[in-house]
């Protein structure tokens, strides 16, 4: 992997520990979660493991469910 892909990949990773906390901070499990955005559970454990990319839709839509402003689930640099 090239230095950029790294970095991509470490920005998933941090993205999907974000949505991680902020969905156990509001008690909702990860098969709740899945549910209202109509994705698979484990599509949603991928997500937050950071092995796939989300689009920004899908970020606003987790979000709008876990009623927090869309940059609360974006790394802070």
């Amino acid at each position: 992997m090239y230095g950029d892909e790294i970095y991509l990949c470490n920005k998933a990773i941090e993205i999907g520990q974000l949505i991680r906390k902020k969905r156990k901070e509001k008690k909702i499990t990860q098969e709740a979660l899945a549910l209202q955005c109509g994705i698979d559970r484990s599509y949603l454990g991928r997500i937050e493991r950071g092995e796939v990319n989300i689009t920004v839709l899908k970020l606003y839509e987790i979000a709008h469910i876990l009623k927090v402003e869309p940059y609360h689930l974006l790394p802070k640099d």
